[in-house]
C-alpha cells in the first residue's frame, strides 16, 4: 500500500490522507487506535453509516455538527428522539441531511441499549469480532470475514446502515484491525496501543 511523504513534517502517512491539518490529525491521533467506551463506539459506527456514498473528509468536516445534533452521541438521549426531532435534523445544514441515515442512528441507539442490557457494554460485544493478526495485504481491504459476520449479526439484531463495508471501516477506525500501511509512520504506534489496550469483557 502506498504512502504519502509530501507533508510539512516529512513523515510517511497512508496514501488516503489529504493535505489538510484536520485530516492529518485524524489519521495520526485517532484512526486505528483502539477504542473501548460505548459512546465513542456508537459515534464512530454512526458516522461510518453517514459516510456511505460520501467521502470521509465530508463527515470529518461536519463532525462537530453531528455531535451537536446527536447530543454528543449519548445513546440514551438519542434513543428518546421523537419524530419532531427527526424533522429538525433533516433541516440541519450542519450534518448530512439524509432522513434514512438519521432515522438509522436513532434506531441504532435503541438497539444499543438492548445490546448493553444483553452484553454489559457495546465494547464487550464489538471486540469479540476483532480480527486475528494476519500478513499485511498489498492493497487495503474493504471487507473481512469478521466484518461480514458482525454485519450479519447486527442486522439480525435490527441495526441499520451496517453493511460489511461500513462495518469494516468502523473496525479499522476503532483499532479492531491495524490497517495502516507498513511504511506509515503511525502503524507501529497503533500496534503498540493495541498491545496495551485492555479488551472490554
Amino acid at each position: 500500500m502506498a504512502v504519502r511523504t509530501d507533508f510539512p513534517d516529512g513523515l510517511a502517512r497512508c496514501a488516503w490522507v489529504d493535505g489538510s491539518a484536520g485530516y492529518r490529525r485524524y489519521h495520526d491521533d485517532e484512526w486505528g487506535r483502539p477504542v473501548g467506551d460505548d459512546r465513542s463506539l456508537f459515534e464512530q459506527l454512526s458516522l461510518e453509516g453517514f459516510q456511505s456514498g460520501l467521502s470521509w473528509r465530508t463527515i470529518l468536516d461536519k463532525r462537530g455538527g453531528f455531535r451537536r445534533a446527536f447530543s454528543d452521541f449519548d445513546i440514551d438521549k438519542v434513543a428518546r428522539y421523537t419524530e419532531a426531532r427527526i424533522e429538525k435534523l433533516v433541516a440541519d445544514a450542519a450534518i448530512v441531511r439524509h432522513r434514512g441515515k438519521i432515522e438509522a442512528v436513532i434506531n441504532n441507539a435503541r438497539r444499543a441499549r438492548e445490546m448493553r442490557d444483553r452484553h454489559g457494554s457495546l465494547g464487550a460485544y464489538f471486540w469479540r469480532y476483532e480480527a486475528p493478526p494476519a500478513p499485511r495485504a498489498a492493497q487495503p481491504a474493504s471487507q473481512s470475514a469478521q466484518s461480514l459476520a458482525l454485519s450479519k449479526d447486527l442486522k439480525k439484531l435490527g441495526w441499520k446502515f451496517v453493511g460489511p463495508t461500513t462495518v469494516y471501516a468502523f473496525m479499522q477506525s476503532v483499532g479492531m484491525v491495524n490497517d495502516h500501511s507498513p511504511q506509515c509512520h503511525h502503524r507501529a504506534e497503533c500496534e503498540q496501543a493495541r498491545a496495551r489496550f485492555v479488551r472490554p469483557v
